[in-house]
């Protein structure tokens, strides 16, 4: 007997240490550590009970349950091309990159199914839509313009999924290869119309510079000219004061030195002499000179032979 009752309380310790065991492996499996930046949706009994935020939690075994691990943070999809027609009937591939961030996770849990797919599916049909009222060029220059009509509408139909749409960018725009070719040409051919007018405008500045230089050159030619005819012109007339000076000078000491009329004479004789300057064979003298016998025998040795009042010296 004391063998017996000895073996059940050795299987009753066992069963109780199994209980405890799986008591506290209930317990460590059904707490939660909510991360940061993330949210837990929790049903009780397949309905919606409430939804955890950062911190522990406990769930309780066999009743509640996680539908679904929501992130908070913003994320990136890069939806792949999508076909579309613009108003002129060209056809391209456009792809999207779209940034978005929960705000709330019961309507991105319960909202839709699969947000994700309906998402880039709301993406291409909004893109179309936008795209099939433009033309080929309003599209390849109107990518802020189409960005922010996407961004608008996306935001309002993914309101009920608790989705917000912070911003939408086209990421590629492929028209037809056709199209790339007539674009690259007219490309080319703008290129290539702006050099020819860049060209154009730098000759014509060229020549407009020639001809002004040309033209200051003349002038400045002209007024050296000028100034040098204006030095000329001043030089003579100084020139000529000058020698007025003299002369008025010359006559002012003369008259200041009051010369007899002999000396009067024989200067006027000089001066006929001069005006000979030895070549005249006759010169008349005038009366008042010729009572001058000893000035008549010097102007018969200056000149030679001369004669005097028209008769031959002896």
């Amino acid at each position: 007997m004391p063998n017996l009752y000895n073996i059940e309380n050795f299987f009753g310790s066992i069963a109780i240490v199994i209980l405890v065991v799986l008591i506290l492996v209930i317990i460590v499996k059904n707490i939660r550590i909510v991360q940061q930046a993330q949210a837990h949706v929790i049903e009780r009994l397949g309905a919606y009970s409430t939804t955890w935020g950062v911190g522990l939690h406990f769930k309780i075994p066999l009743i509640e349950r996680v539908a679904r691990v929501v992130s908070l943070k913003e994320q990136v999809v890069d939806f792949k091309p999508q076909p579309v027609i613009t108003k002129d009937n060209v056809t391209m591939q456009i792809d999207t990159v779209l940034y978005f961030e929960i705000t709330d996770p019961k309507l991105f849990t319960y909202g839709v199914e699969q947000p994700m797919p309906a998402l880039e599916n709301l993406t291409a049909t909004t893109l179309r839509n936008i795209i099939g009222e433009l033309e080929l060029d309003q599209t390849l220059t109107s990518r802020d313009t189409i960005n922010s009509k996407m961004r608008i509408i996306l935001d309002e139909a993914t309101d009920p999924w608790g989705i917000r749409v912070n911003r939408v960018e086209l990421k590629n725009i492929i028209p037809p290869r056709e199209i790339q070719e007539a674009m690259e040409k007219q490309m080319k051919a703008e290129r290539e119309r702006r050099e020819a007018i860049l060209r154009a405008e730098g000759e014509k500045r060229s020549a407009i510079l020639v001809a002004e230089g040309e033209r200051e050159s003349e002038i400045l030619r002209a007024e050296a000219k000028k100034q040098a005819q204006i030095l000329e012109a001043k030089g003579e007339a100084e020139a000529i004061l000058e020698v007025q000076r003299a002369i008025a000078e010359g006559i002012k000491m003369i008259n200041e030195a009051n010369p007899s009329d002999a000396f009067i004479k024989i200067r006027s004789l000089e001066a006929f002499t001069a005006a000979a300057n030895g070549k005249a064979t006759k010169i008349i003298i005038p009366s008042e000179i010729q009572g001058l016998a000893g000035l008549a025998t010097s102007f018969k040795e200056v000149l030679g032979t001369p004669t005097v009042d028209g008769r031959e010296g002896k």
